[in-house]
């Protein structure tokens, strides 16, 4: 026997034939053109009959496919070309969003087709948020009319939550902010959103994305400040949108500005530099006195690795806030900033228990180093105190305020006397 491979006889001239699901179907938009086209011409302006037409025709043509088509044909009337120009070779419609009249009442109509249509066929949801984005990169492609309802629709999508606002980053491309089309087109927009949700819920969806912090980036760079942003939405008629970023930026600043205190208290720098550099950032960032001493404040007790022991921690805590009451001293000058910190020292002894016994204490060095003065701390145990450990705090206080009461007495009658 052969100890050689006998060669296997082959077959020639056999097809086989592929599996139909197999072969690789030529994209092809226009056929599944003309039949949207044909259904929507059927169903005029009866939105109704339109969304209910494209319910049914989900079943028979490959939306999946061709998700772009049938979103550009239902806002533009037929397929888009690069610009956002209409494709001339294929039919179009005059049933579309850009053709039907520009007011609140028919595009939340327009909007409830996108709606059903996209909660009906749920894989449509990712490339309808990628067709509003490319919409928006258009928009110069558009006239000022297309542009309006394009931002009504877009307003009233975000408010129901049907996209995210993710898609904003289209409008800070640099050609359409230099034409100040971005703008306009977000005053258009933002009027729309916020006639369906309040200006909470509009920061919290631009929060939730980082838009939040984006918004100046509507304007060119050298527009770019929160004076000309807030003049701008403010004469549109948008002063919450324009208070919002306002208060967004400071958010910001303060944010940035505590994380330059904690980097200059870890570093060791001299106290002087310290307020010096405070002091410019303060002014620079328009922050109050208010604010800056209760980021102070916090940032003073956050630098220390506190000792767990009650009777330990008071020590740890005079020693550490008389090197630090220069700093404090540089940010109390108005009552007010005076009464902040004595709430903040309320509020953190209460948090924090192994310091509610060191209350009184705290105070009284600040008194002694000029950082508080009578009249806040008096009003503060009047009146002005918060309610976390009140009587525990004021019971800690009596004798001292008594004394306070005493002195200030004193000091009026020797006046009198010398008068």
């Amino acid at each position: 026997m052969s100890n050689q491979k006998q060669q296997k006889p082959t077959l020639t001239g056999q097809r086989f034939k592929t599996r139909k699901r197999d072969e690789k179907e030529r994209f092809d938009p226009s056929q599944f053109q003309e039949s949207i086209v044909q259904g929507l011409n059927q169903s005029g302006t009866d939105l109704e009959a339109v969304a209910k037409f494209l319910d049914a025709s989900g079943a028979k043509l490959d939306y999946r496919r061709y998700a772009e088509t049938l979103f550009d044909i239902l806002v533009a009337g037929g397929m888009l070309a690069p610009g956002g120009t209409l494709s001339d070779d294929m039919t179009c419609t005059d049933f579309c969003l850009f053709k039907a009249q520009e007011d609140m009442e028919t595009m939340q109509a327009y909007a409830q087709v996108f709606n059903k249509l996209i909660r009906r066929y749920k894989y449509l949801e990712k490339g309808f948020e990628e067709e509003i984005k490319k919409l928006l990169l258009f928009l110069k492609g558009f006239t000022e009319s297309e542009r309006n309802k394009l931002a009504m629709l877009t307003g009233i999508l975000l408010a129901n939550g049907n996209i995210s606002a993710s898609i904003l980053s289209s409008l800070f491309n640099e050609n359409l902010v230099k034409e100040g089309v971005s703008a306009s087109f977000a005053v258009k927009l933002f009027k729309s959103w916020l006639s369906e949700k309040d200006i909470n819920s509009v920061g919290g969806s631009l929060r939730k994305v980082g838009m939040d912090n984006r918004l100046m980036e509507l304007f060119p760079a050298n527009k770019r400040s929160c004076e000309h942003f807030s003049k701008y939405f403010t004469d549109a008629g948008l002063k919450e949108l324009s208070d919002f970023v306002r208060n967004q930026q400071s958010i910001g600043a303060r944010k940035e500005l505590q994380k330059e205190l904690q980097e200059q208290m870890s570093r060791g720098d001299p106290l002087k530099d310290i307020i010096l550099s405070m002091r410019e950032e303060t002014k620079k960032n328009n922050i109050s006195e208010q604010t800056m001493i209760g980021l102070i404040w916090s940032c003073v007790m956050g630098s220390v690795e506190w000792n767990k022991k009650e009777e330990l921690v008071t020590e740890q805590a005079i020693k550490h806030l008389k090197q630090y009451s220069p700093l404090l001293k540089a940010f109390t000058s108005q009552g007010l900033s005076e009464r902040t910190l004595l709430l903040k020292i309320q509020e953190y002894c209460y948090d924090n228990i192994h310091f509610m016994k060191a209350f009184q204490k705290i105070v009284v060095l600040l008194y002694k180093a000029d950082v508080l003065s009578e009249e806040p701390i008096l009003k503060w145990f009047n009146e002005a105190h918060l309610a976390k450990g009140k009587s525990v705090f004021l019971e800690q206080m009596k004798t001292f305020v008594e004394w306070l009461r005493n002195a200030e007495e004193e000091s009026e009658s020797e006046e009198e006397e010398a008068d």
